[in-house]
Order: structure tokens, then C-alpha cells, then sequence
């Protein structure tokens, strides 16, 4: 299995407290720290405003981050999970995702899906369109990307988008282009773009729900006569970890007393998440190198991990790094 980390932004509620002038360092740290060590790659969300409820708590932009950490660190692959296609014009993020690549020396991933914030799409002007036409908006984005990444220039005469010759150079200095991350479980339409073009998915990633996906994914490369071996399957996991079930308890208490002051009544649900059955990232080393090593058996090769305390304790992630990243690997 390949490991990746969030790097916390704001959209989660996970810089509040920390003074704005500081949360560059903030982020910065948590990524020269996964630069120096055990991880494959570093992740942003592309969300402009934090979740579960809209707040004027930061939220730092994906892109500007994926500049930002492509010239401060050194080996670390770049990624999104995941990129909002209609948030920008393919062809001009296209021409952003290759000059990322070139500062960074070939490290750019695009993570990329249709959207879903509805309060953030109408808040910026973008209206919030039917999922069938935001998927369509997908498929004739990530057509450009690669047509883009590969010949240089773009054309196509599409539903959505209309570009003539769009002039997308350097080129990324990764050959064939910047690897496609299609995230999304539609099993019509997000799963088709996926079988497709990507060489990265992201979906669900409890053992029934990555099972089910993972089979209507094959079903379209069988379709389409694309290699489902090709594609690495990955999924994103909320981390607490702690070496006793009660030091998990411990960290959760926590971080429900942080975020509770931001989110009143939505704080039960928002911690939650991390108490589901479904939450195979949270326990003891033992517990989730145990459903981690199930989910591997299942054809999962890589996990993007999120540590909602990052920002103030590192020690989860550490633990994290001694004692699962090994057996796992």
C-alpha cells in the first residue's frame, strides 16, 4: 500500500485558533515533516469555504498550496482530493497544473471531480447545475487536460467548454502527463470518465462500498477495453490513532472540545464521523493495520490519510508513521 497526507487548510475546522499570519508555517511544517519521511504524497481539498457549515474561518485555496508546497519541498508528490472541474476553465487549469509540475520538478497529480458544495458553488457565482450536467462538465474537462498535457495545444467543440487551440506549454515534465485522479463513485457516468482516462480513483473506501465500486469499475474497463489492473484504486480514511482505546477516546474528546466552539450543535455529528463503523482508520495500531490489511486483500494500493489535530499535535501522526505505514507497506 502507498500512503498520502492531508496537510490541514481550514476547510475542516482544523486551523482555527492559529493566527492567520501563522498558518503558512503551520501548513508548511506538517509538510516539510511528510517531505522528510515515510510519506508518497501530500493533499489539499479544493474547497473555498470550511465544512460542516460555512464559517469566515480560513480556508486556504488548493492551487495556490499546490504552488506554495511544489517550491518548498523536495520529493513529495502533489495532490487534490479533489479538484472541482467547474471551478475553473479546463484549459486554464491545465496550463496552472503543468507550471506546478515544473516548479516542482514532476511531482503534480490532478486529483479532479465533478463537485458537490452546493452552498460554496452558488456563494462564488457558479450556480449549482444537475449532476448530469457537472459530470458532463468532467468528462470534457479531463479530455482537455490530457489532450493538453500530451500535444501541447487543446481543441474541442464540446457541450460545456469550447477551447481552439489553446497553447498549454512547458509541457509537464512528467512524461504522458500529469497523473489523472478521478475521484467520485458514480457508477454510470464517474466510474465510465474514470475506466477511461484515469490512472488513480478515489471512492469509497469501506469493504463493502470499495468492493461494490471496485466491480463496476472493472465493468467498464471491460467495456471500453481499458486494463483495470492499471489503475490504482485508492480511498481517504479520518485518522485517530492512539496506543490504548482510551487514549483514542482521549483525542476525540479533544478534538471535540476545539471544534465545538465553531460548530455547536453540528459537533456531534462532525466527530461522529470518526466513531462509525466505517471509520477503519480509527483505533489502536493493531485495529488498523488489522482493517487496513483487510481493505489491501480487497485490491486497495493507496490510502490518503487525514489527521484532524495536525495542526497542533503531531504525535498521531508519528505514531501512525512507526507503527502502520511499516506493516503496511
Amino acid at each position: 500500500m502507498r500512503f498520502g497526507l492531508f496537510i490541514p487548510q481550514g476547510w475542516r475546522h482544523d486551523l482555527v485558533g492559529i493566527d492567520p499570519a501563522e498558518q503558512w508555517a503551520t501548513m508548511h511544517g506538517i509538510a516539510a515533516h511528510a517531505d522528510a519521511g515515510e510519506w508518497e504524497s501530500i493533499w489539499v481539498y479544493d474547497h473555498f469555504h470550511t465544512r460542516p457549515i460555512p464559517s469566515e474561518e480560513a480556508t486556504h485555496e488548493a492551487w495556490t498550496l499546490m504552488a506554495a508546497f511544489a517550491a518548498s519541498t523536495s520529493r513529495v508528490r502533489l495532490g487534490q482530493m479533489c479538484t472541482c472541474m467547474s471551478y475553473r476553465n479546463p484549459a486554464y487549469l491545465a496550463k496552472v497544473a503543468a507550471t506546478v509540475d515544473v516548479i516542482s520538478g514532476g511531482r503534480a497529480q490532478m486529483g479532479i471531480g465533478g463537485g458537490w458544495y452546493e452552498h460554496e458553488w452558488r456563494a462564488y457565482g457558479y450556480g449549482f447545475p444537475p449532476i448530469g450536467e457537472r459530470l458532463a462538465r468532467l468528462d470534457e474537462g479531463v479530455q482537455i487536460m490530457k489532450q493538453a498535457w500530451t500535444t501541447g495545444t487543446a481543441t474541442l467543440d464540446g457541450e460545456h467548454y469550447q477551447v481552439d487551440g489553446a497553447i498549454v506549454r512547458p509541457l509537464p515534465l512528467q512524461e504522458g502527463g500529469i497523473p489523472l485522479w478521478v475521484a467520485g463513485g458514480g457508477e454510470k457516468v464517474t466510474l465510465r470518465i474514470a475506466a477511461q482516462y484515469a490512472d488513480y480513483t478515489n471512492f469509497d473506501g469501506s469493504p463493502e462500498g470499495f468492493t461494490h465500486k471496485s466491480e463496476m469499475l472493472r465493468a467498464h474497463c471491460d467495456r471500453l477495453g481499458t486494463d483495470f489492473s492499471a489503475i490504482v484504486r485508492s480511498a481517504s480514511y479520518n485518522v485517530t490513532i492512539g496506543a490504548t482505546e482510551a487514549e483514542v477516546e482521549d483525542r476525540l474528546r479533544v478534538l471535540e472540545d476545539r471544534v465545538r466552539p465553531y460548530l455547536g450543535a453540528e459537533t456531534d455529528e462532525f466527530v461522529g464521523e470518526y466513531r462509525k463503523d466505517t471509520a477503519l482508520a480509527v483505533g489502536t495500531p493493531e485495529q488498523i493495520v488489522e482493517r487496513l490489511s483487510a481493505m489491501k486483500e480487497r485490491g486497495l494500493g493507496y490510502g490518503i490519510f487525514y489527521f484532524p489535530e495536525a495542526a497542533y499535535d503531531r504525535s498521531g501522526i508519528e505514531l501512525f508513521e512507526r507503527e502502520v505505514i511499516p506493516a503496511l507497506r
